[in-house]
């Protein structure tokens, strides 16, 4: 079977009637195919068949399909009991309990009852398809065609291309993807494949920013959505996963990658998981839920998560007594904080260097706001450094040094109130939050390029997708900027000397020869 011939495929037969066999099975035969679904348990299988023909009737309800439609898609899924009754197959999928003896007995079962031309896919996430391959006798027609959760909403698959698996096959189920209405990436079998490797940097750099005080975590939540655009904020994924779940699947990429730095965690997510706060479902994990809602900061937010955070200091403020000067380092992101302070009576000092009263505003880009005074040499007691890097339209991060005085922070935070922005303040840190936790996504996402994980447009396209990122990583990167980015890296691996921040040779390279991240 090549590409060319997945439209040959005729009938699928899906094994395991969880979530996800359930959501292949109503795809597949919502496509126009052949569904055998199958499960040895008659009670599960027959809840299986009801919940999705259920499902069925609410999106005629719902005008997202019609009453021929359904007929003709329920016509097409048949409940099985008997592997043999998937002799007939052109493609086996399974997904069932995440254990590799079991999967690898399941093929080796199969390779007795299917032709020689049957593809046999494993809708594994975290165990290797290489090793569910090596039981078979037939290897190479073994691949890994992973979904998401709920797979007729989330519109992509990964094919995964084992080390003895043949090339066709990956084209075939490439195509097959297609032909079932969805997007598909081809990853190489390594831990994470590309989804869950490119989303290693989000959970756990929000941790560490966490653990250091430079932030609580509904303000490091609402600097990701505010000022980098995502559409959650770290701690409102991992209490929506489950902390237990993440913390299962995190640990598990981190060991499969024999301890690598970047993916290391912290041990703020195993005590919650002790403390039995593992999020919407427990009812608190970083917030406090009632009726599956988060209840509003303070009152939301777990008591532990707010001590040493950052206070954004208020009061009257008479911006028009303070003169502001704003550091030219960085002149694009200097003019920006000029044009969006225009608008009001702001004095705006204008000397080379700041007057002995002036607000010092500056726009470090991966340096912390006290590295940045000392090398500028100026005044930190007067100085809140500005995160202008990801313009300055509906949210502002201000950071101040351990010297900054309230005065100079309650005065940054007005002016920028005035303009019309949210404010968030934090303590000092290399990057700011936003900065960093979105160098290390572009960085990890440079690796998977490196390595060969994933081609660039894949990478980007499965991030957009599965991870709901406002850009893929490679894009992200090139629209802040590739040598910005590598800077931001460059500086928190001098403040912190962890490997965690050394930057991909990926990045590096393109960015000193003025190359886009997406460049092959």
């Amino acid at each position: 079977m090549s590409a060319a011939n997945a439209s040959a495929v005729k009938t699928v037969g899906v094994i395991g009637v969880g979530t996800m066999g359930r959501g292949i099975a109503q795809l597949a035969a919502q496509a126009g195919l052949n569904v055998r679904l199958f499960d040895k348990d008659a009670a599960a299988l027959k809840n299986a068949m009801d919940g999705i023909v259920s499902t069925w009737g609410k999106d005629v309800i719902k005008g997202r399909m019609d009453t021929t439609a359904m007929k003709r898609a329920q016509s097409r899924l048949i409940p099985v009991d008997q592997l043999a009754a998937l002799a007939d197959c052109d493609v086996v999928v399974e997904a069932i309990v995440e254990d590799l003896q079991i999967k690898q007995q399941l093929f080796v079962d199969l390779e007795d009852i299917v032709s020689e031309q049957t593809l046999l896919a494993t809708n594994t996430s975290s165990l290797s398809v290489t090793a569910v391959q090596s039981a078979c006798r037939l290897p190479g027609r073994v691949v890994g065609w992973h979904f998401f959760n709920p797979v007729p909403r989330m519109k992509l698959a990964e094919v995964v291309q084992g080390v003895l698996t043949d090339a066709v096959a990956v084209d075939t189920l490439m195509a097959l993807t297609l032909t079932l209405g969805h997007k598909s990436v081809r990853a190489k079998d390594m831990p994470g494949f590309v989804v869950n490797h490119a989303g290693r940097a989000f959970i756990p750099e929000g941790l560490r920013i966490l653990s250091e005080e430079i932030a609580d975590a509904h303000t490091i939540d609402r600097i990701m959505k505010g000022v980098a655009g995502f559409r959650m904020g770290p701690f409102e994924l991992a209490d929506l996963i489950g902390l237990d779940v993440a913390q299962t699947v995190m640990e598990s990429l981190y060991h499969q990658y024999y301890e690598e730095a970047r993916f290391r965690l912290h041990p703020i997510l195993s005590q919650r998981v002790a403390a039995g706060l593992l999020g919407r479902k427990s009812g608190k994990g970083f917030y406090v839920y009632e009726d599956k809602a988060a209840l509003p900061p303070p009152s939301g937010i777990i008591a532990s998560e707010t001590s040493g955070a950052a206070a954004c200091p208020t009061g009257d403020v008479d911006i028009a007594a303070m003169p502001v000067w704003i550091s030219p380092e960085h002149a694009d992101l200097a003019r920006s904080v000029a044009e969006r302070l225009a608008g009001l009576s702001v004095p705006l000092d204008q000397g080379g260097r700041p007057s002995s009263d002036a607000l010092i505003l500056t726009t470090p880009i991966g340096a912390d706001a006290t590295s940045t005074c000392l090398a500028l040499d100026l005044d930190p007691a007067r100085s809140v450094a500005v995160n202008a890097l990801f313009g300055l339209d509906n949210h502002v991060e201000l950071m101040r040094t351990p010297a900054t005085r309230p005065d100079a922070m309650a005065a940054a935070r007005a002016l920028f109130e005035r303009s019309g922005l949210e404010v968030s303040c934090i303590n000092d840190s290399p990057g700011f939050v936003s900065q960093r936790i979105v160098a290390q996504i572009v960085s990890i996402g440079c690796d998977i390029a490196q390595q060969g994980i994933g081609s660039p447009e894949d990478i980007n396209l499965a991030a957009r997708i599965a991870l709901g990122y406002p850009a893929g990583p490679l894009d992200m990167g090139d629209g802040l900027g590739a040598k910005r980015i590598l800077a931001i890296c460059d500086a928190m691996y001098e403040a912190y000397r962890d490997p965690r921040y050394r930057a991909s040779v990926w990045l590096r390279r393109r960015a000193g020869l003025g190359l886009s991240l997406n460049h092959e």
